[in-house]
């Protein structure tokens, strides 16, 4: 059993994470305008940064964390230059 978070909950979390990424991927399948499409993506990756997490928790790997702060940094730039693409340039 892990020491900050049970297993229990270690499970819950990634079942919701799941579902989240399910519905945003037909979100992002069903969305009619690409601002649909560009907040499911983001919403994908950073459900993938939060499986990445709880991996890390669950196998007590604290590697992983350095590489989740790296990943979560560039996916906000993303998200910041999806954003821009979305409005058509203007600020």
């Amino acid at each position: 059993m892990s020491s900050v978070i049970s297993d229990v909950t270690l499970e819950i979390a990634l079942i919701l994470l799941g579902l989240g990424m399910l519905l945003a991927g037909v979100r992002a399948y069903l969305g009619p305008k690409i601002t649909d499409r560009a907040v499911a993506a983001d919403l994908i990756f950073f459900a993938i940064i939060g499986f990445i997490a709880l991996i890390g928790l669950r196998a007590n790997i604290e590697a992983l964390f350095d590489i989740i702060l790296i990943a979560t940094l560039l996916g906000f730039m993303a998200a910041i230059s999806m954003a821009r693409l979305g409005s058509g340039g203007r600020r």
